[in-house]
């Protein structure tokens, strides 16, 4: 299998790369997809795996900015008899109830695309599996997840903090909210997400914090406050524990790529 493309956190289709025969796509937001004269509506994340010439049109279901990460690959023989053997929807936008796992993967494999290292090839071909089998999981585990009491509460919090990490976030307000207890709400959310949701609030906030080390000359303090960090060096220590480096090493060697 060849990664032609990785694309994170596009918002149009324009400038997309077309040599492949395949693409896959994880819609962050919600997705009108026109199909042979049909709108297919999705309120939440999605995804499609499209063969080249039938990627269909799509755009936001709620008049906000889309947002979508995209990979476009080419198969070979042993790939698409591995694609049919799961009986894979192609061409298909299908619900996705939990993007964890998809997430970062792709997240693993644009790092990945940008260093090449020794076992690139292999790390491709196995992250795309993992992409498959996650997205063919879904349909299994929909009845399962809906009948976690609170899901879609909980998953409209987890929307909320995955949107905006840096806003202080209580449990015992979310707790108070849903009128179930501390103990109670994390085997919930844990059960529902594989994650805690203290976990889930700093993972993000990491994460939109590299975005910024990336993407602004803001300074290490600076993105510590917007991360919604009140210490800078409980920052520094809670980046160091999730990318095993300093922020300004993370800086480094994304300026240096």
């Amino acid at each position: 299998m060849k990664i032609n493309k990785i694309c994170i956190n596009k918002n149009h289709i324009s400038d997309l790369d077309f040599n492949y025969n395949y693409a896959f796509f994880l819609f962050r937001t919600p997705v009108t997809f026109r199909i042979d004269g049909e709108k297919i509506t999705f309120k939440s994340t999605s995804a499609g795996i499209f063969s080249v010439n039938n990627i269909p049109e799509f755009f936001s279901a709620n008049k906000t900015p889309i947002k979508f990460d995209y990979v476009s690959f080419q198969t070979t023989t042993i790939d698409k008899q591995y694609m049919d053997s799961m009986n894979l929807p192609i061409n298909i936008p299908v619900p996705i109830f939990d993007d964890l796992i998809i997430s970062n993967t792709l997240n693993s494999m644009k790092s990945e695309f940008s260093q090449k290292s020794k076992y690139y090839i292999e790390f491709m071909e196995l992250s795309m599996r993992i992409i498959f089998i996650s997205v063919c999981e879904m349909s299994v585990y929909e009845k399962k997840l809906s009948d976690i009491p609170h899901y879609n509460r909980l998953k409209a919090i987890r929307k909320a903090i995955i949107a905006e990490p840096m806003k202080q976030w209580s449990v015992d307000d979310i707790c108070y909210n849903l009128n179930i207890s501390r103990t109670y709400f994390h085997r919930l959310y844990r059960e529902a997400f594989g994650i805690t949701c203290i976990q889930d609030v700093i993972r993000n906030r990491i994460n939109y914090a590299c975005n910024l080390l990336k993407d602004t000359d803001l300074s290490v303090n600076e993105i510590a406050e917007k991360s919604g960090y009140d210490s800078d060096s409980y920052f520094m220590k809670q980046f160091r524990q999730c990318k095993n480096c300093t922020p300004s090493e993370y800086r480094r060697k994304k300026q240096d790529k």
